[in-house]
């Protein structure tokens, strides 16, 4: 079942989000008090031992600190990247993810003719990427252990939502229990295509029309490699 609350509902119950600025189309201070906000919209999965929060670097894991606090639930990163089409990086033709999850469009792959050792060597390089970011985030911690668990998995918000159905696609390999999308804000069509492969989204906000994510948000800062580790490890 998809949460959306309707725009106008929201704006009648701004006043709880405190934000302050002026700007038209801003509804959250910053990611502190979205992810504030978002858990009060997660309550019924609060102290449960099957819960496991996971925040999408960067700008995700402000955001997923705050869930995973109200709902004292342990907190961790998921890393997906991106398998871009060579020449055509924007066009993804899969991704990699924590875990050494790999997905491939099949598709686009046949379409564009691209060949198998192309597909590895693309993969080879993310995946370098992929591990020294996990280094760099979890440090020597293993990466988190998802099957039959209701992982809730966090960003600051969706546009195309095309990471997040990466991230979906990846941990549905390693057989949760249940997972759901929490975001603060995202087009209301990005969360009805993302009810097809999630088990549940939560999405307070859905602007409209929805220009970019930043949109939503009074401070819209991005968040460094540093306020990342520090937020791991203070829940940790």
């Amino acid at each position: 079942m998809v949460q959306l609350v309707p725009l106008a509902d929201v704006l009648c119950a701004r006043p709880k989000f405190r934000s302050t600025s002026p700007e038209a189309g801003v509804y959250f201070r910053d990611r502190i008090e979205a992810g504030q906000v978002l858990a009060r919209h997660l309550e019924s999965y609060k102290t449960r031992s099957d819960v496991l929060v996971l925040g999408l670097p960067r700008g995700g894991v402000p955001v997923a600190y705050e869930v995973a606090r109200e709902l004292n639930a342990p907190l961790d990163v998921f890393i997906v990247r991106k398998l871009g089409v060579p020449g055509h990086e924007e066009l993804g033709m899969g991704a990699i993810a924590t875990g050494g999850i790999r997905i491939v469009h099949e598709g686009i792959i046949r379409e564009l003719r691209i060949s198998p050792q192309t597909v590895d060597l693309v993969t080879a390089n993310e995946r370098n990427e992929l591990e020294r970011r996990e280094r760099l985030y979890r440090g020597d911690r293993p990466a988190p252990f998802v099957k039959d668990r209701i992982v809730i998995v966090v960003d600051d918000g969706l546009a195309t939502g095309s990471t997040m159905k990466a991230a979906v696609a990846a941990l549905r390999q390693q057989q949760p229990a249940r997972i759901i999308v929490a975001v603060p804000t995202a087009p209301a069509e990005t969360c009805a295509e993302l009810r097809t492969t999630a088990d549940d989204i939560v999405c307070p906000l859905t602007p409209e029309p929805f220009y970019a994510v930043g949109g939503s948000y009074a401070d819209f800062r991005q968040t460094t490699d540093e306020e990342v580790r520090e937020l791991i490890r203070r829940a940790a």
